[in-house]
């Protein structure tokens, strides 16, 4: 019987440009999570070759280990582009529909108690921070809201389309028409197939970029609402723990956390209680 081959990246990925071996994967993974408290699945071994790549070609590397290597640096400029290349960015204007009137139904609670403060933390390109906007132009009739909403992201890459808030027709398909006439701008001559969203409601939002493991976060509360949907699944528990935790002083008494739809806070009992369907309130308000 023939000697067995290690099975590994290299066996599977001969043609590749680049050799990405087991034992590099297992270094990406180690560097995304001390960087950002990212868990990487075994599953992700091609995702991570095919982002990666771009940065060996763009900085002249000739293998992984050697670009691995410069990041073993703190200080080196690159670690912005890599843990941007890795931050997976999935959104859509009005996901989870079902979020949008409880929001609005709180906001409504508190017409009369001076201007409302909201947070959404993991803006990506802007779609959920818009959408919370026009919410708040809806229930309170006007463009101009007593409503200020703090939109932050760990990937500068993508805050920046965020804050142009210049969306192709195509990601606008599935909203209804009248909330594309009422919110967006379109483009013509050479922005053609491109719409903007309305000034009033960029004006509504400050952009920041904002890593949730840093020990200090540069925002102040009370927060009346934040959102944090789909991005504690690339956490595991016990930093989910420590960022539930510091959400906890940030939030109003009678605020609400907004969670995504695959995931739980129950391992945060002490911190939080389940309202209705991924809302959460604080357990000691």
């Amino acid at each position: 019987m023939g000697e067995m081959m290690d099975y590994d990246s290299e066996f599977m990925d001969a043609s590749r440009e680049y050799k990405f071996t087991t034992q590099d994967f297992e270094r990406v993974k180690k560097l995304i999570y001390n960087r950002a408290g990212i868990s990487l699945s075994s599953s992700k071994q091609n995702m991570v070759y095919s982002r990666l790549v771009r940065r060996l070609r763009a900085n002249g590397y000739d293998s992984f280990k050697a670009y691995l290597d410069s990041l073993e640096s703190p200080n080196n400029p690159e670690w912005e582009a890599f843990t941007n290349a890795l931050t997976t960015n999935l959104t859509a204007f009005f996901r989870e529909q079902h979020h949008f009137p409880t929001l609005e139904q709180h906001a409504e609670k508190r017409r009369n108690k001076g201007k409302i403060h909201l947070w959404c933390s993991a803006s990506s390109t802007g779609e959920e921070p818009y959408s919370m906007a026009m919410s708040m132009v809806q229930t309170f009739k006007t463009f101009t809201p007593p409503v200020h909403i703090l939109a932050t992201d760990l990937d500068t890459h993508v805050l920046a389309k965020a804050k142009a808030g210049i969306y192709s027709l195509e990601k606008l398909d599935k909203l209804p028409k009248e909330k594309l006439r009422k919110f967006f701008l379109k483009g013509k001559g050479v922005h053609s197939g491109y719409a903007m969203v309305r000034p009033e409601l960029r004006e509504m939002i400050t952009f920041r970029q904002l890593n949730l493991l840093d020990n200090n976060w540069p925002v102040r509360g009370p927060f009346d609402a934040i959102f944090c949907r789909n991005v504690m699944i690339y956490f595991d528990k016990q930093t989910q723990y420590k960022i539930l935790q510091k959400f906890v002083p940030l939030l109003a008494p009678d605020g609400l956390l907004f969670a995504g739809h695959s995931e739980s806070f129950q391992h945060a009992a002490d911190l939080f209680r389940l309202r209705e369907k991924t809302v959460y309130e604080l357990v000691n308000k």
